[in-house]
């Protein structure tokens, strides 16, 4: 019985090595690729399943050069790389990691929160260079301020967990209303634009889709409480780019947090864009991220707050469940 053909994708070295380890080799031939995902790879003929990540764009040219292709694996929550549609026309199955970094990604928020409340990004960069000065550092407390979460999922509910720690008070935004959890819990259900005028911190931890796109936007983000501290750990999509500048640039948001930003899948092609021909607003996405980065209030990280060793543990051994129910007919975390 010939082997199921297995091409990863955008895996690193002790993910490849952890990954290795858990499939059968009796039954696996696995394949880890470190170009990028595209129509043109070899290794897609063969392939009867693909395993991705978010930057890994799985459009209808990838899926049609994938002759033998039964499943996409994400190892993400996320699947808006993926083009759905086509794989289920083609009885492609989609599967993804729905549950991994609840905790994780709430910590990743609070380390935001906490860095921009108290300027200790500013105070690392001042203490570098010999500067023990206070001047310009004083911040604020936590306690009693209002957290405005939208979305209130697996990862918005651990948000208020730790925020109702600091003795913050607590207003959630989200299609889904859950009054158990609202009382357990000690919070508010509001709608948006109540929200975004109350909260003196807004934080995103909602799914990005064609309902959530630009969910902040330049109609409504006059209605932003002024000085208001912005958190993004979800999508970049979810704010409009022109909003988020233009809140930035008027004072509307005191501070931001930004784990997911305009253009950061561009990231690891930037030094390859002096030597070729790229689009022009690629190169302004990029030009738009430098000039945040140049603000003291502003804080960007790498698209990393699932990024922990227990997180990326659960993600991997998740995939590897995925893929062997598929084949063994048991349940998974089908997406179609």
């Amino acid at each position: 019985m010939p082997k199921i053909k297995i091409a990863f994708f955008s895996v690193p070295q002790k993910e490849k090595n952890y990954l290795t380890k858990k499939f059968d080799k009796k039954k696996y031939e696995l394949a880890f690729l470190k170009e990028g995902i595209d129509s043109t790879n070899p290794a897609l003929k063969d392939a009867d399943v693909l395993s991705v990540f978010i930057y890994d764009n799985v459009d209808k040219k990838v899926i049609d050069a994938s002759k033998k292709l039964k499943l996409i694996a994400t190892r993400s929550t996320g699947y808006n790389h993926i083009n759905t549609e086509f794989a289920k026309k083609k009885k492609i199955s989609v599967c993804n990691v729905p549950y991994y970094g609840e905790n994780t990604v709430a910590e990743h928020t609070f380390a935001l929160i906490l860095a921009l409340s108290r300027n200790i990004h500013k105070a690392y960069v001042r203490s570098q260079q010999s500067n023990f000065s206070l001047d310009g550092l004083r911040g604020f407390d936590l306690r009693g301020k209002t957290l405005g979460v939208i979305g209130a999922g697996s990862i918005g509910v651990h948000v208020m967990k730790i925020a109702k720690g600091f003795g913050m008070k607590v207003v959630a935004y989200d299609v889904k209303k859950n009054h158990m959890l609202e009382e357990l819990l000690d919070f508010k259900y509001v709608d948006l634009n109540t929200l975004l005028s109350a909260s003196d911190i807004i934080t995103l931890h909602c799914p990005y889709n064609e309902k959530t796109h630009h969910l902040i936007n330049m109609n409504n983000i006059s209605k932003i409480k002024k000085g208001a501290l912005f958190v993004n750990t979800a999508r970049n999509g979810i704010i409009e780019p022109a909003a988020l500048y233009y809140a930035i640039d008027r004072g509307i948001f005191s501070g931001a947090g930004l784990d997911v930003f305009e253009g950061e899948e561009l990231l690891k092609e930037e030094n390859q864009m002096l030597t070729k021909n790229v689009p022009l607003e690629n190169v302004e996405a990029l030009l738009k991220r430098n000039l945040l980065l140049r603000r003291e209030n502003i804080i960007l990280t790498p698209h990393m707050a699932f990024d922990s060793q227990e997180a990326v543990e659960r993600i991997l051994d998740t995939t590897v469940e995925n893929i062997n129910s598929f084949f063994e007919n048991k349940n998974y975390y089908k997406v179609i």
